[in-house]
């Protein structure tokens, strides 16, 4: 039975950076080979980082792409690394158009190259608009192991290239992925690796990429699944990681080329002599998926410290109001940057009450914040007075003045503005455009109020676990939520208890239930009319949203996509 040592590379890379990723994909390939291993996997389009969007369709970034392929295999055999084979995804273009493509590296060449089969185009992902798909598939023998390879997609969708590779036979398959993060994603996809491997008749090695880009998140979780379903390793969530893990491969019986389920299947052989039997390594960590509480937290941290970094940002400011909001954003921005890298603003009104005030401060010197209180009742006045503004005018300029002083701090002191508003408030509408609604990121944006709540609670916990200083005041979490833009003013005043809001919205914007499903669910007809009505007049708003990073099935944005300018209302049949 001969052995073969699989490194997993779960790195995270930068879109566009095609140098830096190049330069992270030698480093992490020399680890591999320091490491003793024959065989490396990087993510889908490591080279170009994913998703790149409409980059894809400039012909010059993808001859950069392709070109970089070929120097990264150079590159590897100057750095003592060319007798690992080494699978790295990138952006191709050829006759036919672009590819999602993955090339295996070995001794200074590109010895295959491969095209995506399976082209999703669901939830967020546009890959019909910007590829076209593979037909053929590359087969490589090392070391008298034969080599299949699969990308992302094209295990997550029946039949294909998972099918053809287990009819033409393969000892091994190997699947660079670029599969976003969302809740309990894990439930799904253990279980479909463990199914492809047994379609395949082989170890199935999964590598997954990680890190923030724009609104997605990767959660890395890489994983190795026996040809029997058994999970033979996993790495841990979040991080960069190198998995390492011998196999003792079988050699297939069947060893064929030709044509399987519509797909060509080719064969090279790089090394047919087995390796020398040598000592393995201990069995790998298994890591432990994160609980719910702890994988949305990482997810929200890694997501907003990969968008401040990668757009050449180091701290960040926003508005400290004293409320739950703001004191959640405020302890991931803490997490992600490091207090010190975090720049409160209290922006008291008249209307503000001491106890915001008061909760603000204790929030800043919890988390190790910078804090300064800048009054805007003056300013406010002066629109008041001279456009003699009242009601809803005059509580949203109080918005206004408050986020037109955020960004004159970004200009003046290069911090990233954040946005502070959650889910449900976005989601009926409850956010002023050029008020609370500036910034370049929204961290809790894909955050119902009621899971704020919820998380907020458990970091605390978690610190207290810890022996640290919980970083959210409990004030924050307990008093009832209040935008404080008039006397005495409530959430509840406007909106239905955020417990029976969140689930009304939970059916209609993740689940989009219409109205007689909403009935039969048990909501009475005044409030469906009310929440419904209330969703479907905001979209405009949502389109002038900051993005935020995505946790949940159907996010605001890529996800959801509704026209502004719409006529069609639920309404009782």
């Amino acid at each position: 039975m001969p052995q073969l040592r699989i490194a997993l590379a779960q790195v995270n890379t930068t879109v566009g950076d095609i140098d830096g990723n190049t330069a992270l994909t030698v480093e992490w390939t020399r680890k591999a080979a320091e490491a003793g291993a024959h065989v490396v996997v990087f993510p889908e389009m490591s080279q170009t980082g994913y998703p790149v969007e409409d980059l894809t369709l400039r012909r010059t970034f993808a001859d950069a792409s392709r070109r970089s392929v070929t120097e990264l295999a150079r590159r590897l055999d100057e750095a003592g690394c060319g007798d690992v084979l080494a699978y790295v995804g990138y952006l191709d273009h050829d006759e036919i158009g672009p590819r999602d493509a993955a090339a295996a590296l070995y001794r200074g060449e590109v010895v295959a190259r491969q095209f995506k089969h399976h082209l999703p185009n669901y939830g967020v992902f546009d890959e019909h608009r910007y590829f076209k798909p593979g037909t053929e598939l590359e087969v490589l023998r090392l070391h008298g192991v034969d080599i299949g390879m699969v990308i992302c997609e094209d295990i997550w969708q029946d039949g294909g290239p998972i099918s053809a590779l287990g009819k033409a036979g393969v000892d091994l398959v190997v699947a660079p992925n670029a599969s976003p993060y969302e809740r309990s994603k894990d439930e799904q996809r253990l279980p479909l690796i463990a199914r492809r491997a047994a379609e395949a008749g082989a170890p199935l090695v999964y590598t997954n990429q990680v890190g923030g880009q724009d609104d997605l998140v990767f959660d890395g979780d890489s994983l190795v699944v026996g040809a029997d379903g058994t999970l033979l390793a996993r790495a841990p969530q979040f991080v960069e990681h190198l998995l390492v893990l011998d196999l003792d491969l079988p050699v297939a019986s069947a060893a064929a080329t030709g044509s399987f389920d519509g797909l060509e299947v080719h064969r090279r052989v790089l090394n047919d002599s087995p390796l020398v039997e040598y000592s393995p390594l201990v069995a790998p960590t298994i890591s432990e998926p994160l609980s719910d509480e702890a994988e949305v937290w990482s997810a929200l941290v890694v997501g907003l410290r990969d968008y401040v970094h990668k757009n050449g940002f180091s701290s960040v400011t926003f508005g400290f109001s004293g409320g739950i909001d703001s004191a959640v954003c405020a302890a991931l921005a803490a997490d992600a940057l490091g207090g010190d890298n975090v720049y409160g603003v209290s922006m008291p009104s008249k209307y503000s009450s001491s106890h915001s005030r008061d909760d603000a401060s204790d929030l800043a010197e919890r988390i190790g914040a910078h804090y300064r209180v800048e009054p805007i009742g003056d300013m406010v006045d002066v629109y008041v007075n001279q456009l003699q503004l009242t009601g809803l005018a005059e509580e949203n300029i109080q918005a206004r003045v408050r986020g037109m002083l955020l960004m004159a701090l970004s200009n003046l002191d290069g911090h990233l503005v954040l946005a502070t508003g959650n889910k449900t408030e976005l989601a009926v509408g409850y956010s002023t455009i050029y008020g609370d609604a500036v910034g370049a990121f929204a961290p809790i944006k894909d955050l119902f109020k009621t899971h704020v709540w919820q998380l907020a609670r458990w970091r605390n916990e978690e610190a207290a676990k810890r022996g640290e200083t919980p970083p959210i005041p409990e004030n924050s979490i307990t008093k009832p939520p209040s935008a404080e833009l008039r006397p005495d003013q409530k959430d509840s005043d406007s909106l239905p208890d955020y417990e029976l809001l969140d689930d009304v919205l939970d059916d209609y914007v993740e689940n989009d239930r219409g109205y007689a499903d909403l009935i039969e669910a048990g909501f009475d007809p005044e409030t469906i009319d009310r929440v419904v009505r209330l969703v479907d007049r905001a979209e405009y708003k949502r389109r002038q949203y900051p993005p935020g990073t995505k946790i949940t099935f159907k996010a605001f944005g890529r996800d959801r996509r509704l026209p502004m300018t719409n006529g069609w209302r639920e309404r009782k049949s």
